[in-house]
C-alpha cells in the first residue's frame, strides 16, 4: 500500500477575486499525525475543506494510501458543537442520531448501542453515555465529537484546532490518548493548529502554510526560526522549541540588536539573553523581502 495518505499537487483556491492558496504542493504520510500551521488567513481551513471535498479548487488531491484513492473515509472533529447545547438529549442519543439513518423514536439497534459504548470506553469516558449534553464540560464535548468522528471508522481523521478554547484539565482530548487510538486503528490524523508547542511535541509531520507551502516535514527539523518568521511574520513570540541554528549567531557589526553604549557609557541590550538577541536578529535577516 502507498505510504502517502494524501497527495496535494499544484492546488490553488480562489474565492471571488481573492487568491487564498497558490500552487500548494504537499503530502501527508499514512498513519502520521500531520499538523497544518499558519497565521489567520493563511488558507489552513480552505486546504482542509479541499481535502474533505467541501471546497472547489484547481489542481489535484489524491489519496493513494486509502482503500479507494478517490473517496477515502473521513472523520471530522469540529472546533465547536453544531447544535444547541440545551436540547434535552443524552450523549447516547446524540451519537445514535449520527450513526443510524432511521429516526430515534423507532428505537435504537443493539449493534449501534454496542458500538457507541465501545468507543466511549476507548475514549475513557463511558460514564458520559446517559448524561445530558447540557451538563458536559468543554473537554467532555470534545471527546464526544471525537467519538462521533470515530464511529465512521475513518481512514483520515481531521481535527479543527483540537486545543482551542478548551481547558486542558477539563477532560481535554489528551494528545497521548489520541496517539494511542490512532496507532490502534491505523488512521492518518490531520490537525489544523495555531499551537506550536503542541505541534512540536506531538505531530510527526508539519505543513507550514501562508498562501503556499513555506516548508513541510519533521517538526523538529522544519520549525526553525527562519521558517516560523516567514510563516508568521516578524512579531511572533516564537516558543523556544530548540536552540537556534548556528548561522543565527553570526551577526554583522551593524546588527541593531547588538549591545551598545548609551549616553551614560553603560552597555544596553534590547533584549535579555543571547537567545533573544539571535532570535530578533534572525527575524531581521531572514524576514526581509523573501
Amino acid at each position: 500500500m502507498n505510504s502517502t495518505a494524501v497527495n496535494i499537487e499544484n492546488v490553488s483556491i480562489q474565492v471571488g477575486e481573492t487568491t487564498i492558496l497558490q500552487d500548494v504542493n504537499a503530502h501527508i504520510p499514512v498513519g502520521s499525525s500531520t499538523a497544518i500551521v499558519g497565521p489567520n488567513g493563511a488558507g489552513k481551513t480552505s486546504l482542509t475543506l479541499a481535502i474533505l471535498g467541501q471546497m472547489s479548487y484547481k489542481g489535484k488531491i489524491t489519496f493513494p494510501g486509502c482503500k479507494d484513492p478517490l473517496k477515502p473515509r473521513f472523520g471530522f472533529v469540529p472546533q465547536k458543537l453544531q447544535f444547541d447545547r440545551d436540547m434535552p438529549i443524552t450523549v447516547q442519543d446524540y451519537l445514535l442520531a449520527g450513526l443510524q439513518r432511521r429516526p430515534l423514536f423507532f428505537g435504537a439497534s443493539a449493534s449501534c448501542k454496542k458500538k457507541i459504548a465501545a468507543i466511549l470506553e476507548e475514549l475513557e469516558c463511558e460514564k458520559l453515555l446517559n448524561r445530558l449534553f447540557g451538563a458536559l464540560s468543554g473537554g467532555e464535548i470534545q471527546r464526544i465529537l471525537l467519538a462521533q468522528a470515530l464511529l465512521t471508522e475513518p481512514e483520515i481523521m481531521v481535527l479543527d484546532e483540537p486545543t482551542a478554547g478548551v481547558d486542558f484539565k477539563g477532560g481535554q482530548i489528551c494528545c497521548e490518548l489520541l496517539r494511542k487510538i490512532r496507532e490502534d486503528r491505523g488512521f492518518t490524523q490531520i490537525m489544523i493548529s495555531h499551537d506550536l508547542a503542541t505541534v512540536a511535541a506531538h505531530a510527526s509531520h508539519v505543513i507550514c502554510l501562508k498562501g503556499s507551502v513555506i516548508a513541510e516535514g519533521d517538526p523538529k527539523k522544519v520549525l526553525t526560526h527562519k521558517v516560523l518568521t516567514k510563516t508568521f511574520g516578524l512579531h511572533l513570540g516564537i516558543p523556544n522549541l530548540h536552540d537556534l541554528p548556528e548561522d543565527a549567531a553570526n551577526c554583522p557589526d551593524n546588527c541593531p540588536y547588538h549591545s551598545h553604549d548609551n549616553e551614560n557609557g553603560e552597555s544596553t541590550h534590547c533584549c535579555h539573553g543571547g537567545h533573544h538577541h539571535h532570535h530578533h536578529h534572525h527575524h531581521r535577516t531572514e524576514g526581509d523581502g523573501k
